[in-house]
């Protein structure tokens, strides 16, 4: 479940003198996204690819929506923080939100869709459905695996002849996607994550995602604050661009369209930060973890 990987655990001390001390890490003018140098030419893989390869990171203090006048913090606790508030990795520049469309910085939903979120944490605690498919170890969700989180935003992007592989940290997740112009699966094969397809738009990576299963939430974790919990119809279509943008920063965006959900489409964007030091390491998820049942049988007692 939420496991931090060792490089994490490795700086827990740190954290404590930190936190000791009163300081906590700010994004250096060095870790912020740099200015595009007008003479710098993306890279190309042996076949031709725009090259997009390497580690990345995306820790990002911006809160996920706009906040409104008066508000310190979104309406949930929503802002990514660093590694267990103690990690080495560039630190993006903090925006106004990571929603940039609608431009208030706001998701359009439905009544219908945050009602239904809230049945979903009504359950009572001894119930499977009270929880979201990261808590049970199943996924983060598309595009949800590639947005910032309070510790783990390490992402591996590997290129083949044909295919594009975006491997996550956080539950060790890959999405393994094929640049060769076939076409989705049929309507009756659905999946959590959905069926990607990919396709180059110039230098621009696009990611086509449909055939989502209907069983899965838009955000899982914290940092996306309201957001978290909302269901994810098999309506759903995201389409995610990644653009190298300098040498070290792939500018991402993502637009979610769902009219089971939300009253129009609307898009995310952030920065993904070059950082070869990065290690991803294994999330065992369910491997030795006793949380989840644990967490049901207590529930159950109650």
């Amino acid at each position: 479940m939420l496991q931090p990987s060792r490089r994490s655990l490795t700086r827990i001390a740190a954290t404590a003198a930190l936190l000791a001390c009163g300081t906590l890490l700010r994004g250096s003018p060095q870790s912020e996204r740099k200015i595009a140098d007008r003479n710098w030419t993306v890279g190309r893989t042996p076949d031709g690819q725009p090259d997009l390869q390497g580690m990345w990171t995306n820790y990002d203090p911006t809160p996920f929506e706009r906040l409104n006048a008066g508000e310190e913090r979104p309406r949930e606790p929503a802002v990514s923080t660093a590694d267990w508030l103690v990690q080495d990795s560039p630190i993006s520049r903090r925006r106004p939100s990571m929603v940039v469309d609608p431009p208030n910085g706001r998701v359009p939903l439905k009544r219908e869709a945050i009602e239904k979120r809230d049945a979903a944490r009504a359950l009572d605690s001894g119930s499977l459905e009270h929880y979201g498919p990261w808590e049970r170890c199943i996924t983060r969700g598309v595009p949800g695996s590639m947005w910032p989180g309070a510790y783990n935003n390490g992402h591996q992007i590997v290129q083949t002849p044909g295919y594009i592989v975006l491997h996550s940290e956080m539950i060790h997740e890959a999405r393994v996607i094929p640049l060769d112009g076939r076409p989705h699966l049929g309507a009756d094969v659905r999946s959590w994550d959905g069926d990607s397809r990919g396709h180059w738009d110039g230098d621009t990576l696009v990611v086509d995602t449909t055939n989502f299963n209907g069983k899965g939430w838009i955000a899982t974790n914290a940092a996306a604050g309201w957001l978290r919990g909302i269901p994810q119809s098999q309506a759903a279509h995201t389409v995610e661009r990644l653009t190298r943008v300098d040498q070290d920063t792939i500018q991402y965006e993502a637009t979610i369209d769902d009219p089971n959900v939300y009253t129009g489409t609307w898009k995310v964007a952030f920065p993904l930060n070059r950082d070869e030091r990065y290690r991803i390491f294994e999330y065992a998820c369910h491997e030795g973890n006793h949380a989840l049942e644990n967490m049901l049988r207590l529930g159950a007692k109650q």
